[in-house]
């Protein structure tokens, strides 16, 4: 029943409405080529194939999420915010090291998209790998969020209008991933807790002897070869390649105040 200020209810053809046939119609065929590995069950690894028809627009976490959803359910992926925040859902996609949730599927131009997981750390299960030799990396003295002495009521404090961002690396791992001396050097800390270490010196540079004598150390910069692979695939623009490149002129500048 209508009230008197209702509008009146309108009988819509859907076959007859061209905007309902958008979506049908702006939709891709599209394969995913996928590195599957689950230990003692898909053993060796071996790469499946899944077709699918996908809207461009979207990205490739949609394309796996519908492959989980409508086609395999023991398909391990890992995702969280959807929006290049966490960095979770980090693999190599066409052999470059990217996320998921960000890459759109027409920006791939390819009929067929091959994932797999990213080098360097052990796979859990398909596109699943164990990160925590990452984290066991980065020392607690330099963690991104402390408690503050100041500030307890969460206010904006006076005189300051805006706040911005001070740390853009998600840890999604993807430069260790794409750094050619992880591979090949035991040891190296890698790019990101190099560019985490330079960071802190600019936070607390009260410190630097202390975090110099880390940053020279023999599994420090002095094993980077500049490939600089870590900026190019680097979601967030951390650029860890110049945080080395500082890392090096600070310690070249420490060695010659030294022989003085």
């Amino acid at each position: 029943m209508f009230g008197s200020n209702a509008e009146p209810f309108i009988r819509v053809n859907i076959r007859e409405t061209p905007w309902l046939k958008i979506s049908a119609m702006s939709k891709k065929k599209i394969t995913l080529r996928i590195l599957r590995y689950k230990p003692g069950r898909i053993d060796p690894p071996r790469y499946q194939e899944f077709s699918l028809e996908i809207d461009p627009e979207y990205c490739v976490l949609d394309a796996l999420e519908e492959i989980r959803i409508k086609q395999d359910s023991s398909l391990m992926y890992r995702h969280s915010c959807h929006h290049s925040s966490c960095g979770t859902c980090a693999c190599k996609i066409d052999g470059r090291e990217r996320l998921t949730c960000i890459t759109k599927i027409k920006e791939l131009n390819a009929g067929i998209i091959t994932l797999a997981p990213l080098d360097g750390f052990d796979v859990v299960g398909d596109l699943v790998v164990d990160i925590s030799p990452f984290y066991n990396d980065i020392s607690e003295d330099w963690r991104y969020l402390k408690e503050s002495a100041s500030g307890k009521t969460g206010q904006r404090p006076e005189g300051i209008r805006v706040f911005r961002r001070f740390e853009d690396c998600i840890e999604c791992g993807a430069c260790i991933s794409a750094c050619p001396v992880t591979h090949k050097k035991e040891g190296f800390v890698g790019p990101a807790v190099l560019a985490a270490l330079s960071n802190e010196l600019k936070k607390s540079p009260h410190q630097s002897k202390r975090l110099l004598a880390v940053a020279g150390n023999k599994h420090g910069v002095h094993l980077c070869e500049r490939a600089f692979h870590c900026s190019r695939v680097c979601p967030t623009r951390v650029h860890p390649a110049k945080h080395i490149s500082d890392l090096h002129a600070l310690l070249s500048e420490a060695e010659t105040q030294a022989d003085k």
